[in-house]
């Protein structure tokens, strides 16, 4: 199963349903299941934003299936609609940024037991 790695504390919020869209600067064609890998990596200004919800943030560790069901342009708009979606969340998104963003929109996301595993760039595969 295809897994996308993500650094922590954007894996616990798509694992327990705060953030629906993660951010990429390349755009994707795929659309499926997919597995949510928290990263050894930790956005640290991002974990003190967050740290009122006292969410778990496990590392190395498969966390989360979902649905990829879009990728979309972060323009204006969406920046717009992500903004009034939740300005805290989406804070890192609505920011000006030099290089084209594209966000892939998770649905159905469930948290699993975790599976160690070794994150990798883009999208990889999972072999159960």
């Amino acid at each position: 199963m295809k897994v996308i790695t993500v650094k922590q504390p954007f894996a616990s919020l798509i694992a327990e349903g705060y953030k629906e869209y993660e951010f990429r600067t390349w755009k994707s064609s795929y659309r499926g299941e997919l597995y949510i890998h928290a990263g050894l990596g930790v956005d640290k200004k991002a974990m003190e934003r967050f740290k009122y919800l006292n969410l778990e943030y496990p590392k190395g560790e498969i966390i989360a299936k979902c649905n990829m069901t879009d990728c979309v342009v972060i323009d204006d708009n969406m920046k717009k609609i992500l903004k009034e979606k939740d300005p805290i969340v989406y804070h890192g998104a609505i920011k000006e940024k030099e290089k084209q963003e594209y966000g892939f929109k998770l649905e159905n996301v469930e948290k699993i037991k975790p599976i160690p595993a070794k994150g990798k760039l883009s999208f990889w595969e999972y072999k159960k």
